[in-house]
């Protein structure tokens, strides 16, 4: 199965990965992913779906064994505050699924925003954009198809 993530990555002419995993719905957390591809926590990044009081929507990119650090992603986008967007929200903002959002190939360009320690690896996954499907592929092909901004956005999970 092809899902527009992948479509959009073969069409970018770039290289990747395609993991299948069998799908627990009471345990779509990253972490779990991980394990079930394969590769370390660090290594799979989670995309979320979240909201700036003055910019509006975007998506925070962050590793399987970090959580989203609120206050470091507004100060990234020059918002004043920033919020995850309700589960209700994200698919039809994205699209997708929980436990199948991906920037990749989203129902709207959205500005996306990578954790810092994504440039720690060689490959890194990410959703294919449907449960059950993972995408690996270089970070710096990554950063590029979705047009990326790097910087300092997660923290240990508490």
């Amino acid at each position: 199965m092809k899902t527009n993530a992948v479509r959009l990555l073969d069409t970018l002419g770039v290289r990747h990965e395609v993991r299948e995993y069998a799908v627990d719905p009471a345990a779509l957390e990253a972490e779990t992913v991980a394990r079930k591809i394969g590769l370390p926590p660090e290594q799979v990044f989670k995309t979320l779906v979240a909201r700036g009081d003055r910019n509006g929507v975007c998506l925070a990119v962050v590793a399987a064994d970090m959580e989203l650090d609120e206050k470091a992603l507004a100060r990234l986008t020059g918002d004043r505050k920033m919020e995850l967007a309700p589960l209700k929200e994200v698919q039809p903002l994205t699209g997708y699924v929980r436990g199948g959002v991906t920037a990749l190939a989203c129902k709207r360009e959205y500005p996306v925003f990578v954790d810092e320690t994504v440039e720690l690896f060689d490959a890194i996954s990410v959703s294919a954009g449907a449960r059950g499907m993972q995408i690996v592929l270089k970070p710096a092909d990554y950063l590029a198809a979705v047009h990326g901004v790097v910087g300092d956005i997660s923290r240990r999970k508490r």
